[in-house]
């Protein structure tokens, strides 16, 4: 049952546009199929615990005398800066937990990835 007053335009609209022409689509709508494509959700335990950076966590570098983490040296510097005012940084001295633990995260879940992968691996073939 047609409202009186609408036109032909009006259902269009309604509808969705016309035949064969493709939609516009919004910059939310684009950014949240983004998203989903890239980020980093789901994936059960394996998808958790690298959502936490692994064994190795997010930061890579490992404080010699307090063991405190920083992702790099120039949050280290200004770890010592505040924490250990007295001592002097060694760079050297301190470890790299990304070498020790193999690695951060891996983007398990990321779906984005995984399609990506997969037709990489498809044109290998």
């Amino acid at each position: 049952h047609r409202q009186q007053g609408s036109s032909c335009t009006e259902l269009l609209r309604i509808r969705g546009g016309r035949k064969g022409v493709s939609a516009k689509h919004t910059a939310s709508e684009v950014a949240a199929k983004t998203a989903l494509a890239t980020q980093n959700a789901g994936g059960g335990k394996a998808g958790l615990a690298d959502r936490k950076g692994g064994k190795a966590g997010h930061a890579k570098f490992i404080c010699p005398l307090c063991k405190q983490q920083a992702p790099s040296m120039k949050n280290m510097q200004a770890h010592y800066d505040s924490k250990h005012p007295k001592d002097v940084l060694d760079p050297a001295a301190c470890q790299n937990a990304h070498e020790i633990y193999g690695g951060t995260t891996q983007g398990v879940a990321v779906q984005g990835t995984a399609v990506a992968a997969k037709k990489k691996k498809k044109g290998d073939k």
